[in-house]
């Protein structure tokens, strides 16, 4: 489990919630797995959403234990700020660097777009998949069904299983292609499908919103989510101010929070 998962587990890990069940909702956790996808199909039809989305994404998952296992044993991370970012940030700094400039003209547009600097969405990058290097294995759609028939956070994550079918159905990747962390994050920044749905655009103009390959899609996102979260542009994002708060919707993690900061900082004043 790669260190931004954890902190992002940790954060969902305390929204536990009675679930309360919609009109249409499978019972969580009652019966076989497989009785249950099946009543999840036709919550997802009453949705909305098509049959051939549904077959697609659906067909043939399984419940994931090795998902339970890690859901139910999420570890509380210890590590100081001083000691995570010294860890974490001067490996990635060279190479956020030359991403930087790789990416110039990129990130210009985007900043102009978004208001949000180059320099804050690379350390996010960095820190989330290490540019795009480590995007997680696990097959989202069996992460999410599993976690959704589970009862610790069902209502929770059976719409995020629904957002799933909808990336699937409005396509931007197929089921396939949707490979990433255990709890159903994806792409090179780590969206979960919800966040990817509201806020993840075609940046390069293929008509795809394609998080796992393309990194103008991925940095305009990832931006177009700190904006939608109230970044102000021109403005500082060292804690205390109104920008690092934005930081603190990304995750909510202090520790995490203050090391895309200094991150961002230190790639501000790369050679």
């Amino acid at each position: 489990m790669s260190l931004q998962s954890l902190f992002r587990a940790i954060a969902i890990g305390a929204v536990l919630t009675t679930p309360v069940a919609s009109a249409f909702a499978a019972p969580c956790g009652t019966g076989s797995f497989e009785a249950w996808l099946n009543d999840f199909k036709t919550e997802a039809a009453a949705k909305g959403i098509s049959q051939t989305a549904i077959a697609a994404g659906l067909g043939g998952v399984t419940l994931d234990r090795s998902v339970l296992s890690r859901d139910h044993s999420q570890r509380v991370f210890s590590q100081s700020f001083e000691e995570f970012s010294g860890r974490m940030v001067p490996p990635r700094l060279g190479r956020g660097a030359n991403m930087l400039k790789q990416y110039g003209s990129v990130l210009s547009r985007i900043e102009k777009d978004y208001g949000v600097p180059g320099e804050v969405l690379v350390a996010i990058w960095g820190l989330e998949t290490d540019y795009g290097a480590n995007i997680g294995k696990f097959p989202t759609l069996r992460s999410l069904a599993t976690l959704a028939y589970d009862c610790r956070r069902t209502e929770m994550f059976r719409a995020e299983l629904l957002d799933a079918l909808r990336i699937v159905e409005r396509g931007d990747l197929a089921p396939l292609e949707m490979r990433g962390a255990w709890a159903g994050e994806l792409g090179q920044t780590q969206f979960m499908p919800s966040s990817y749905i509201k806020y993840a655009v075609d940046f390069d103009g293929n008509g795809r919103r394609d998080l796992l390959r393309s990194a103008p899609d991925v940095l305009a996102s990832t931006a177009n989510y700190l904006a939608g979260h109230g970044w102000q542009r021109g403005k500082d994002w060292e804690p205390g101010s109104a920008n690092f708060a934005v930081i603190q919707q990304w995750n909510k993690s202090e520790v995490y929070s203050r090391t895309i900061a200094h991150f961002a900082s230190q790639l501000s004043r790369a050679p």
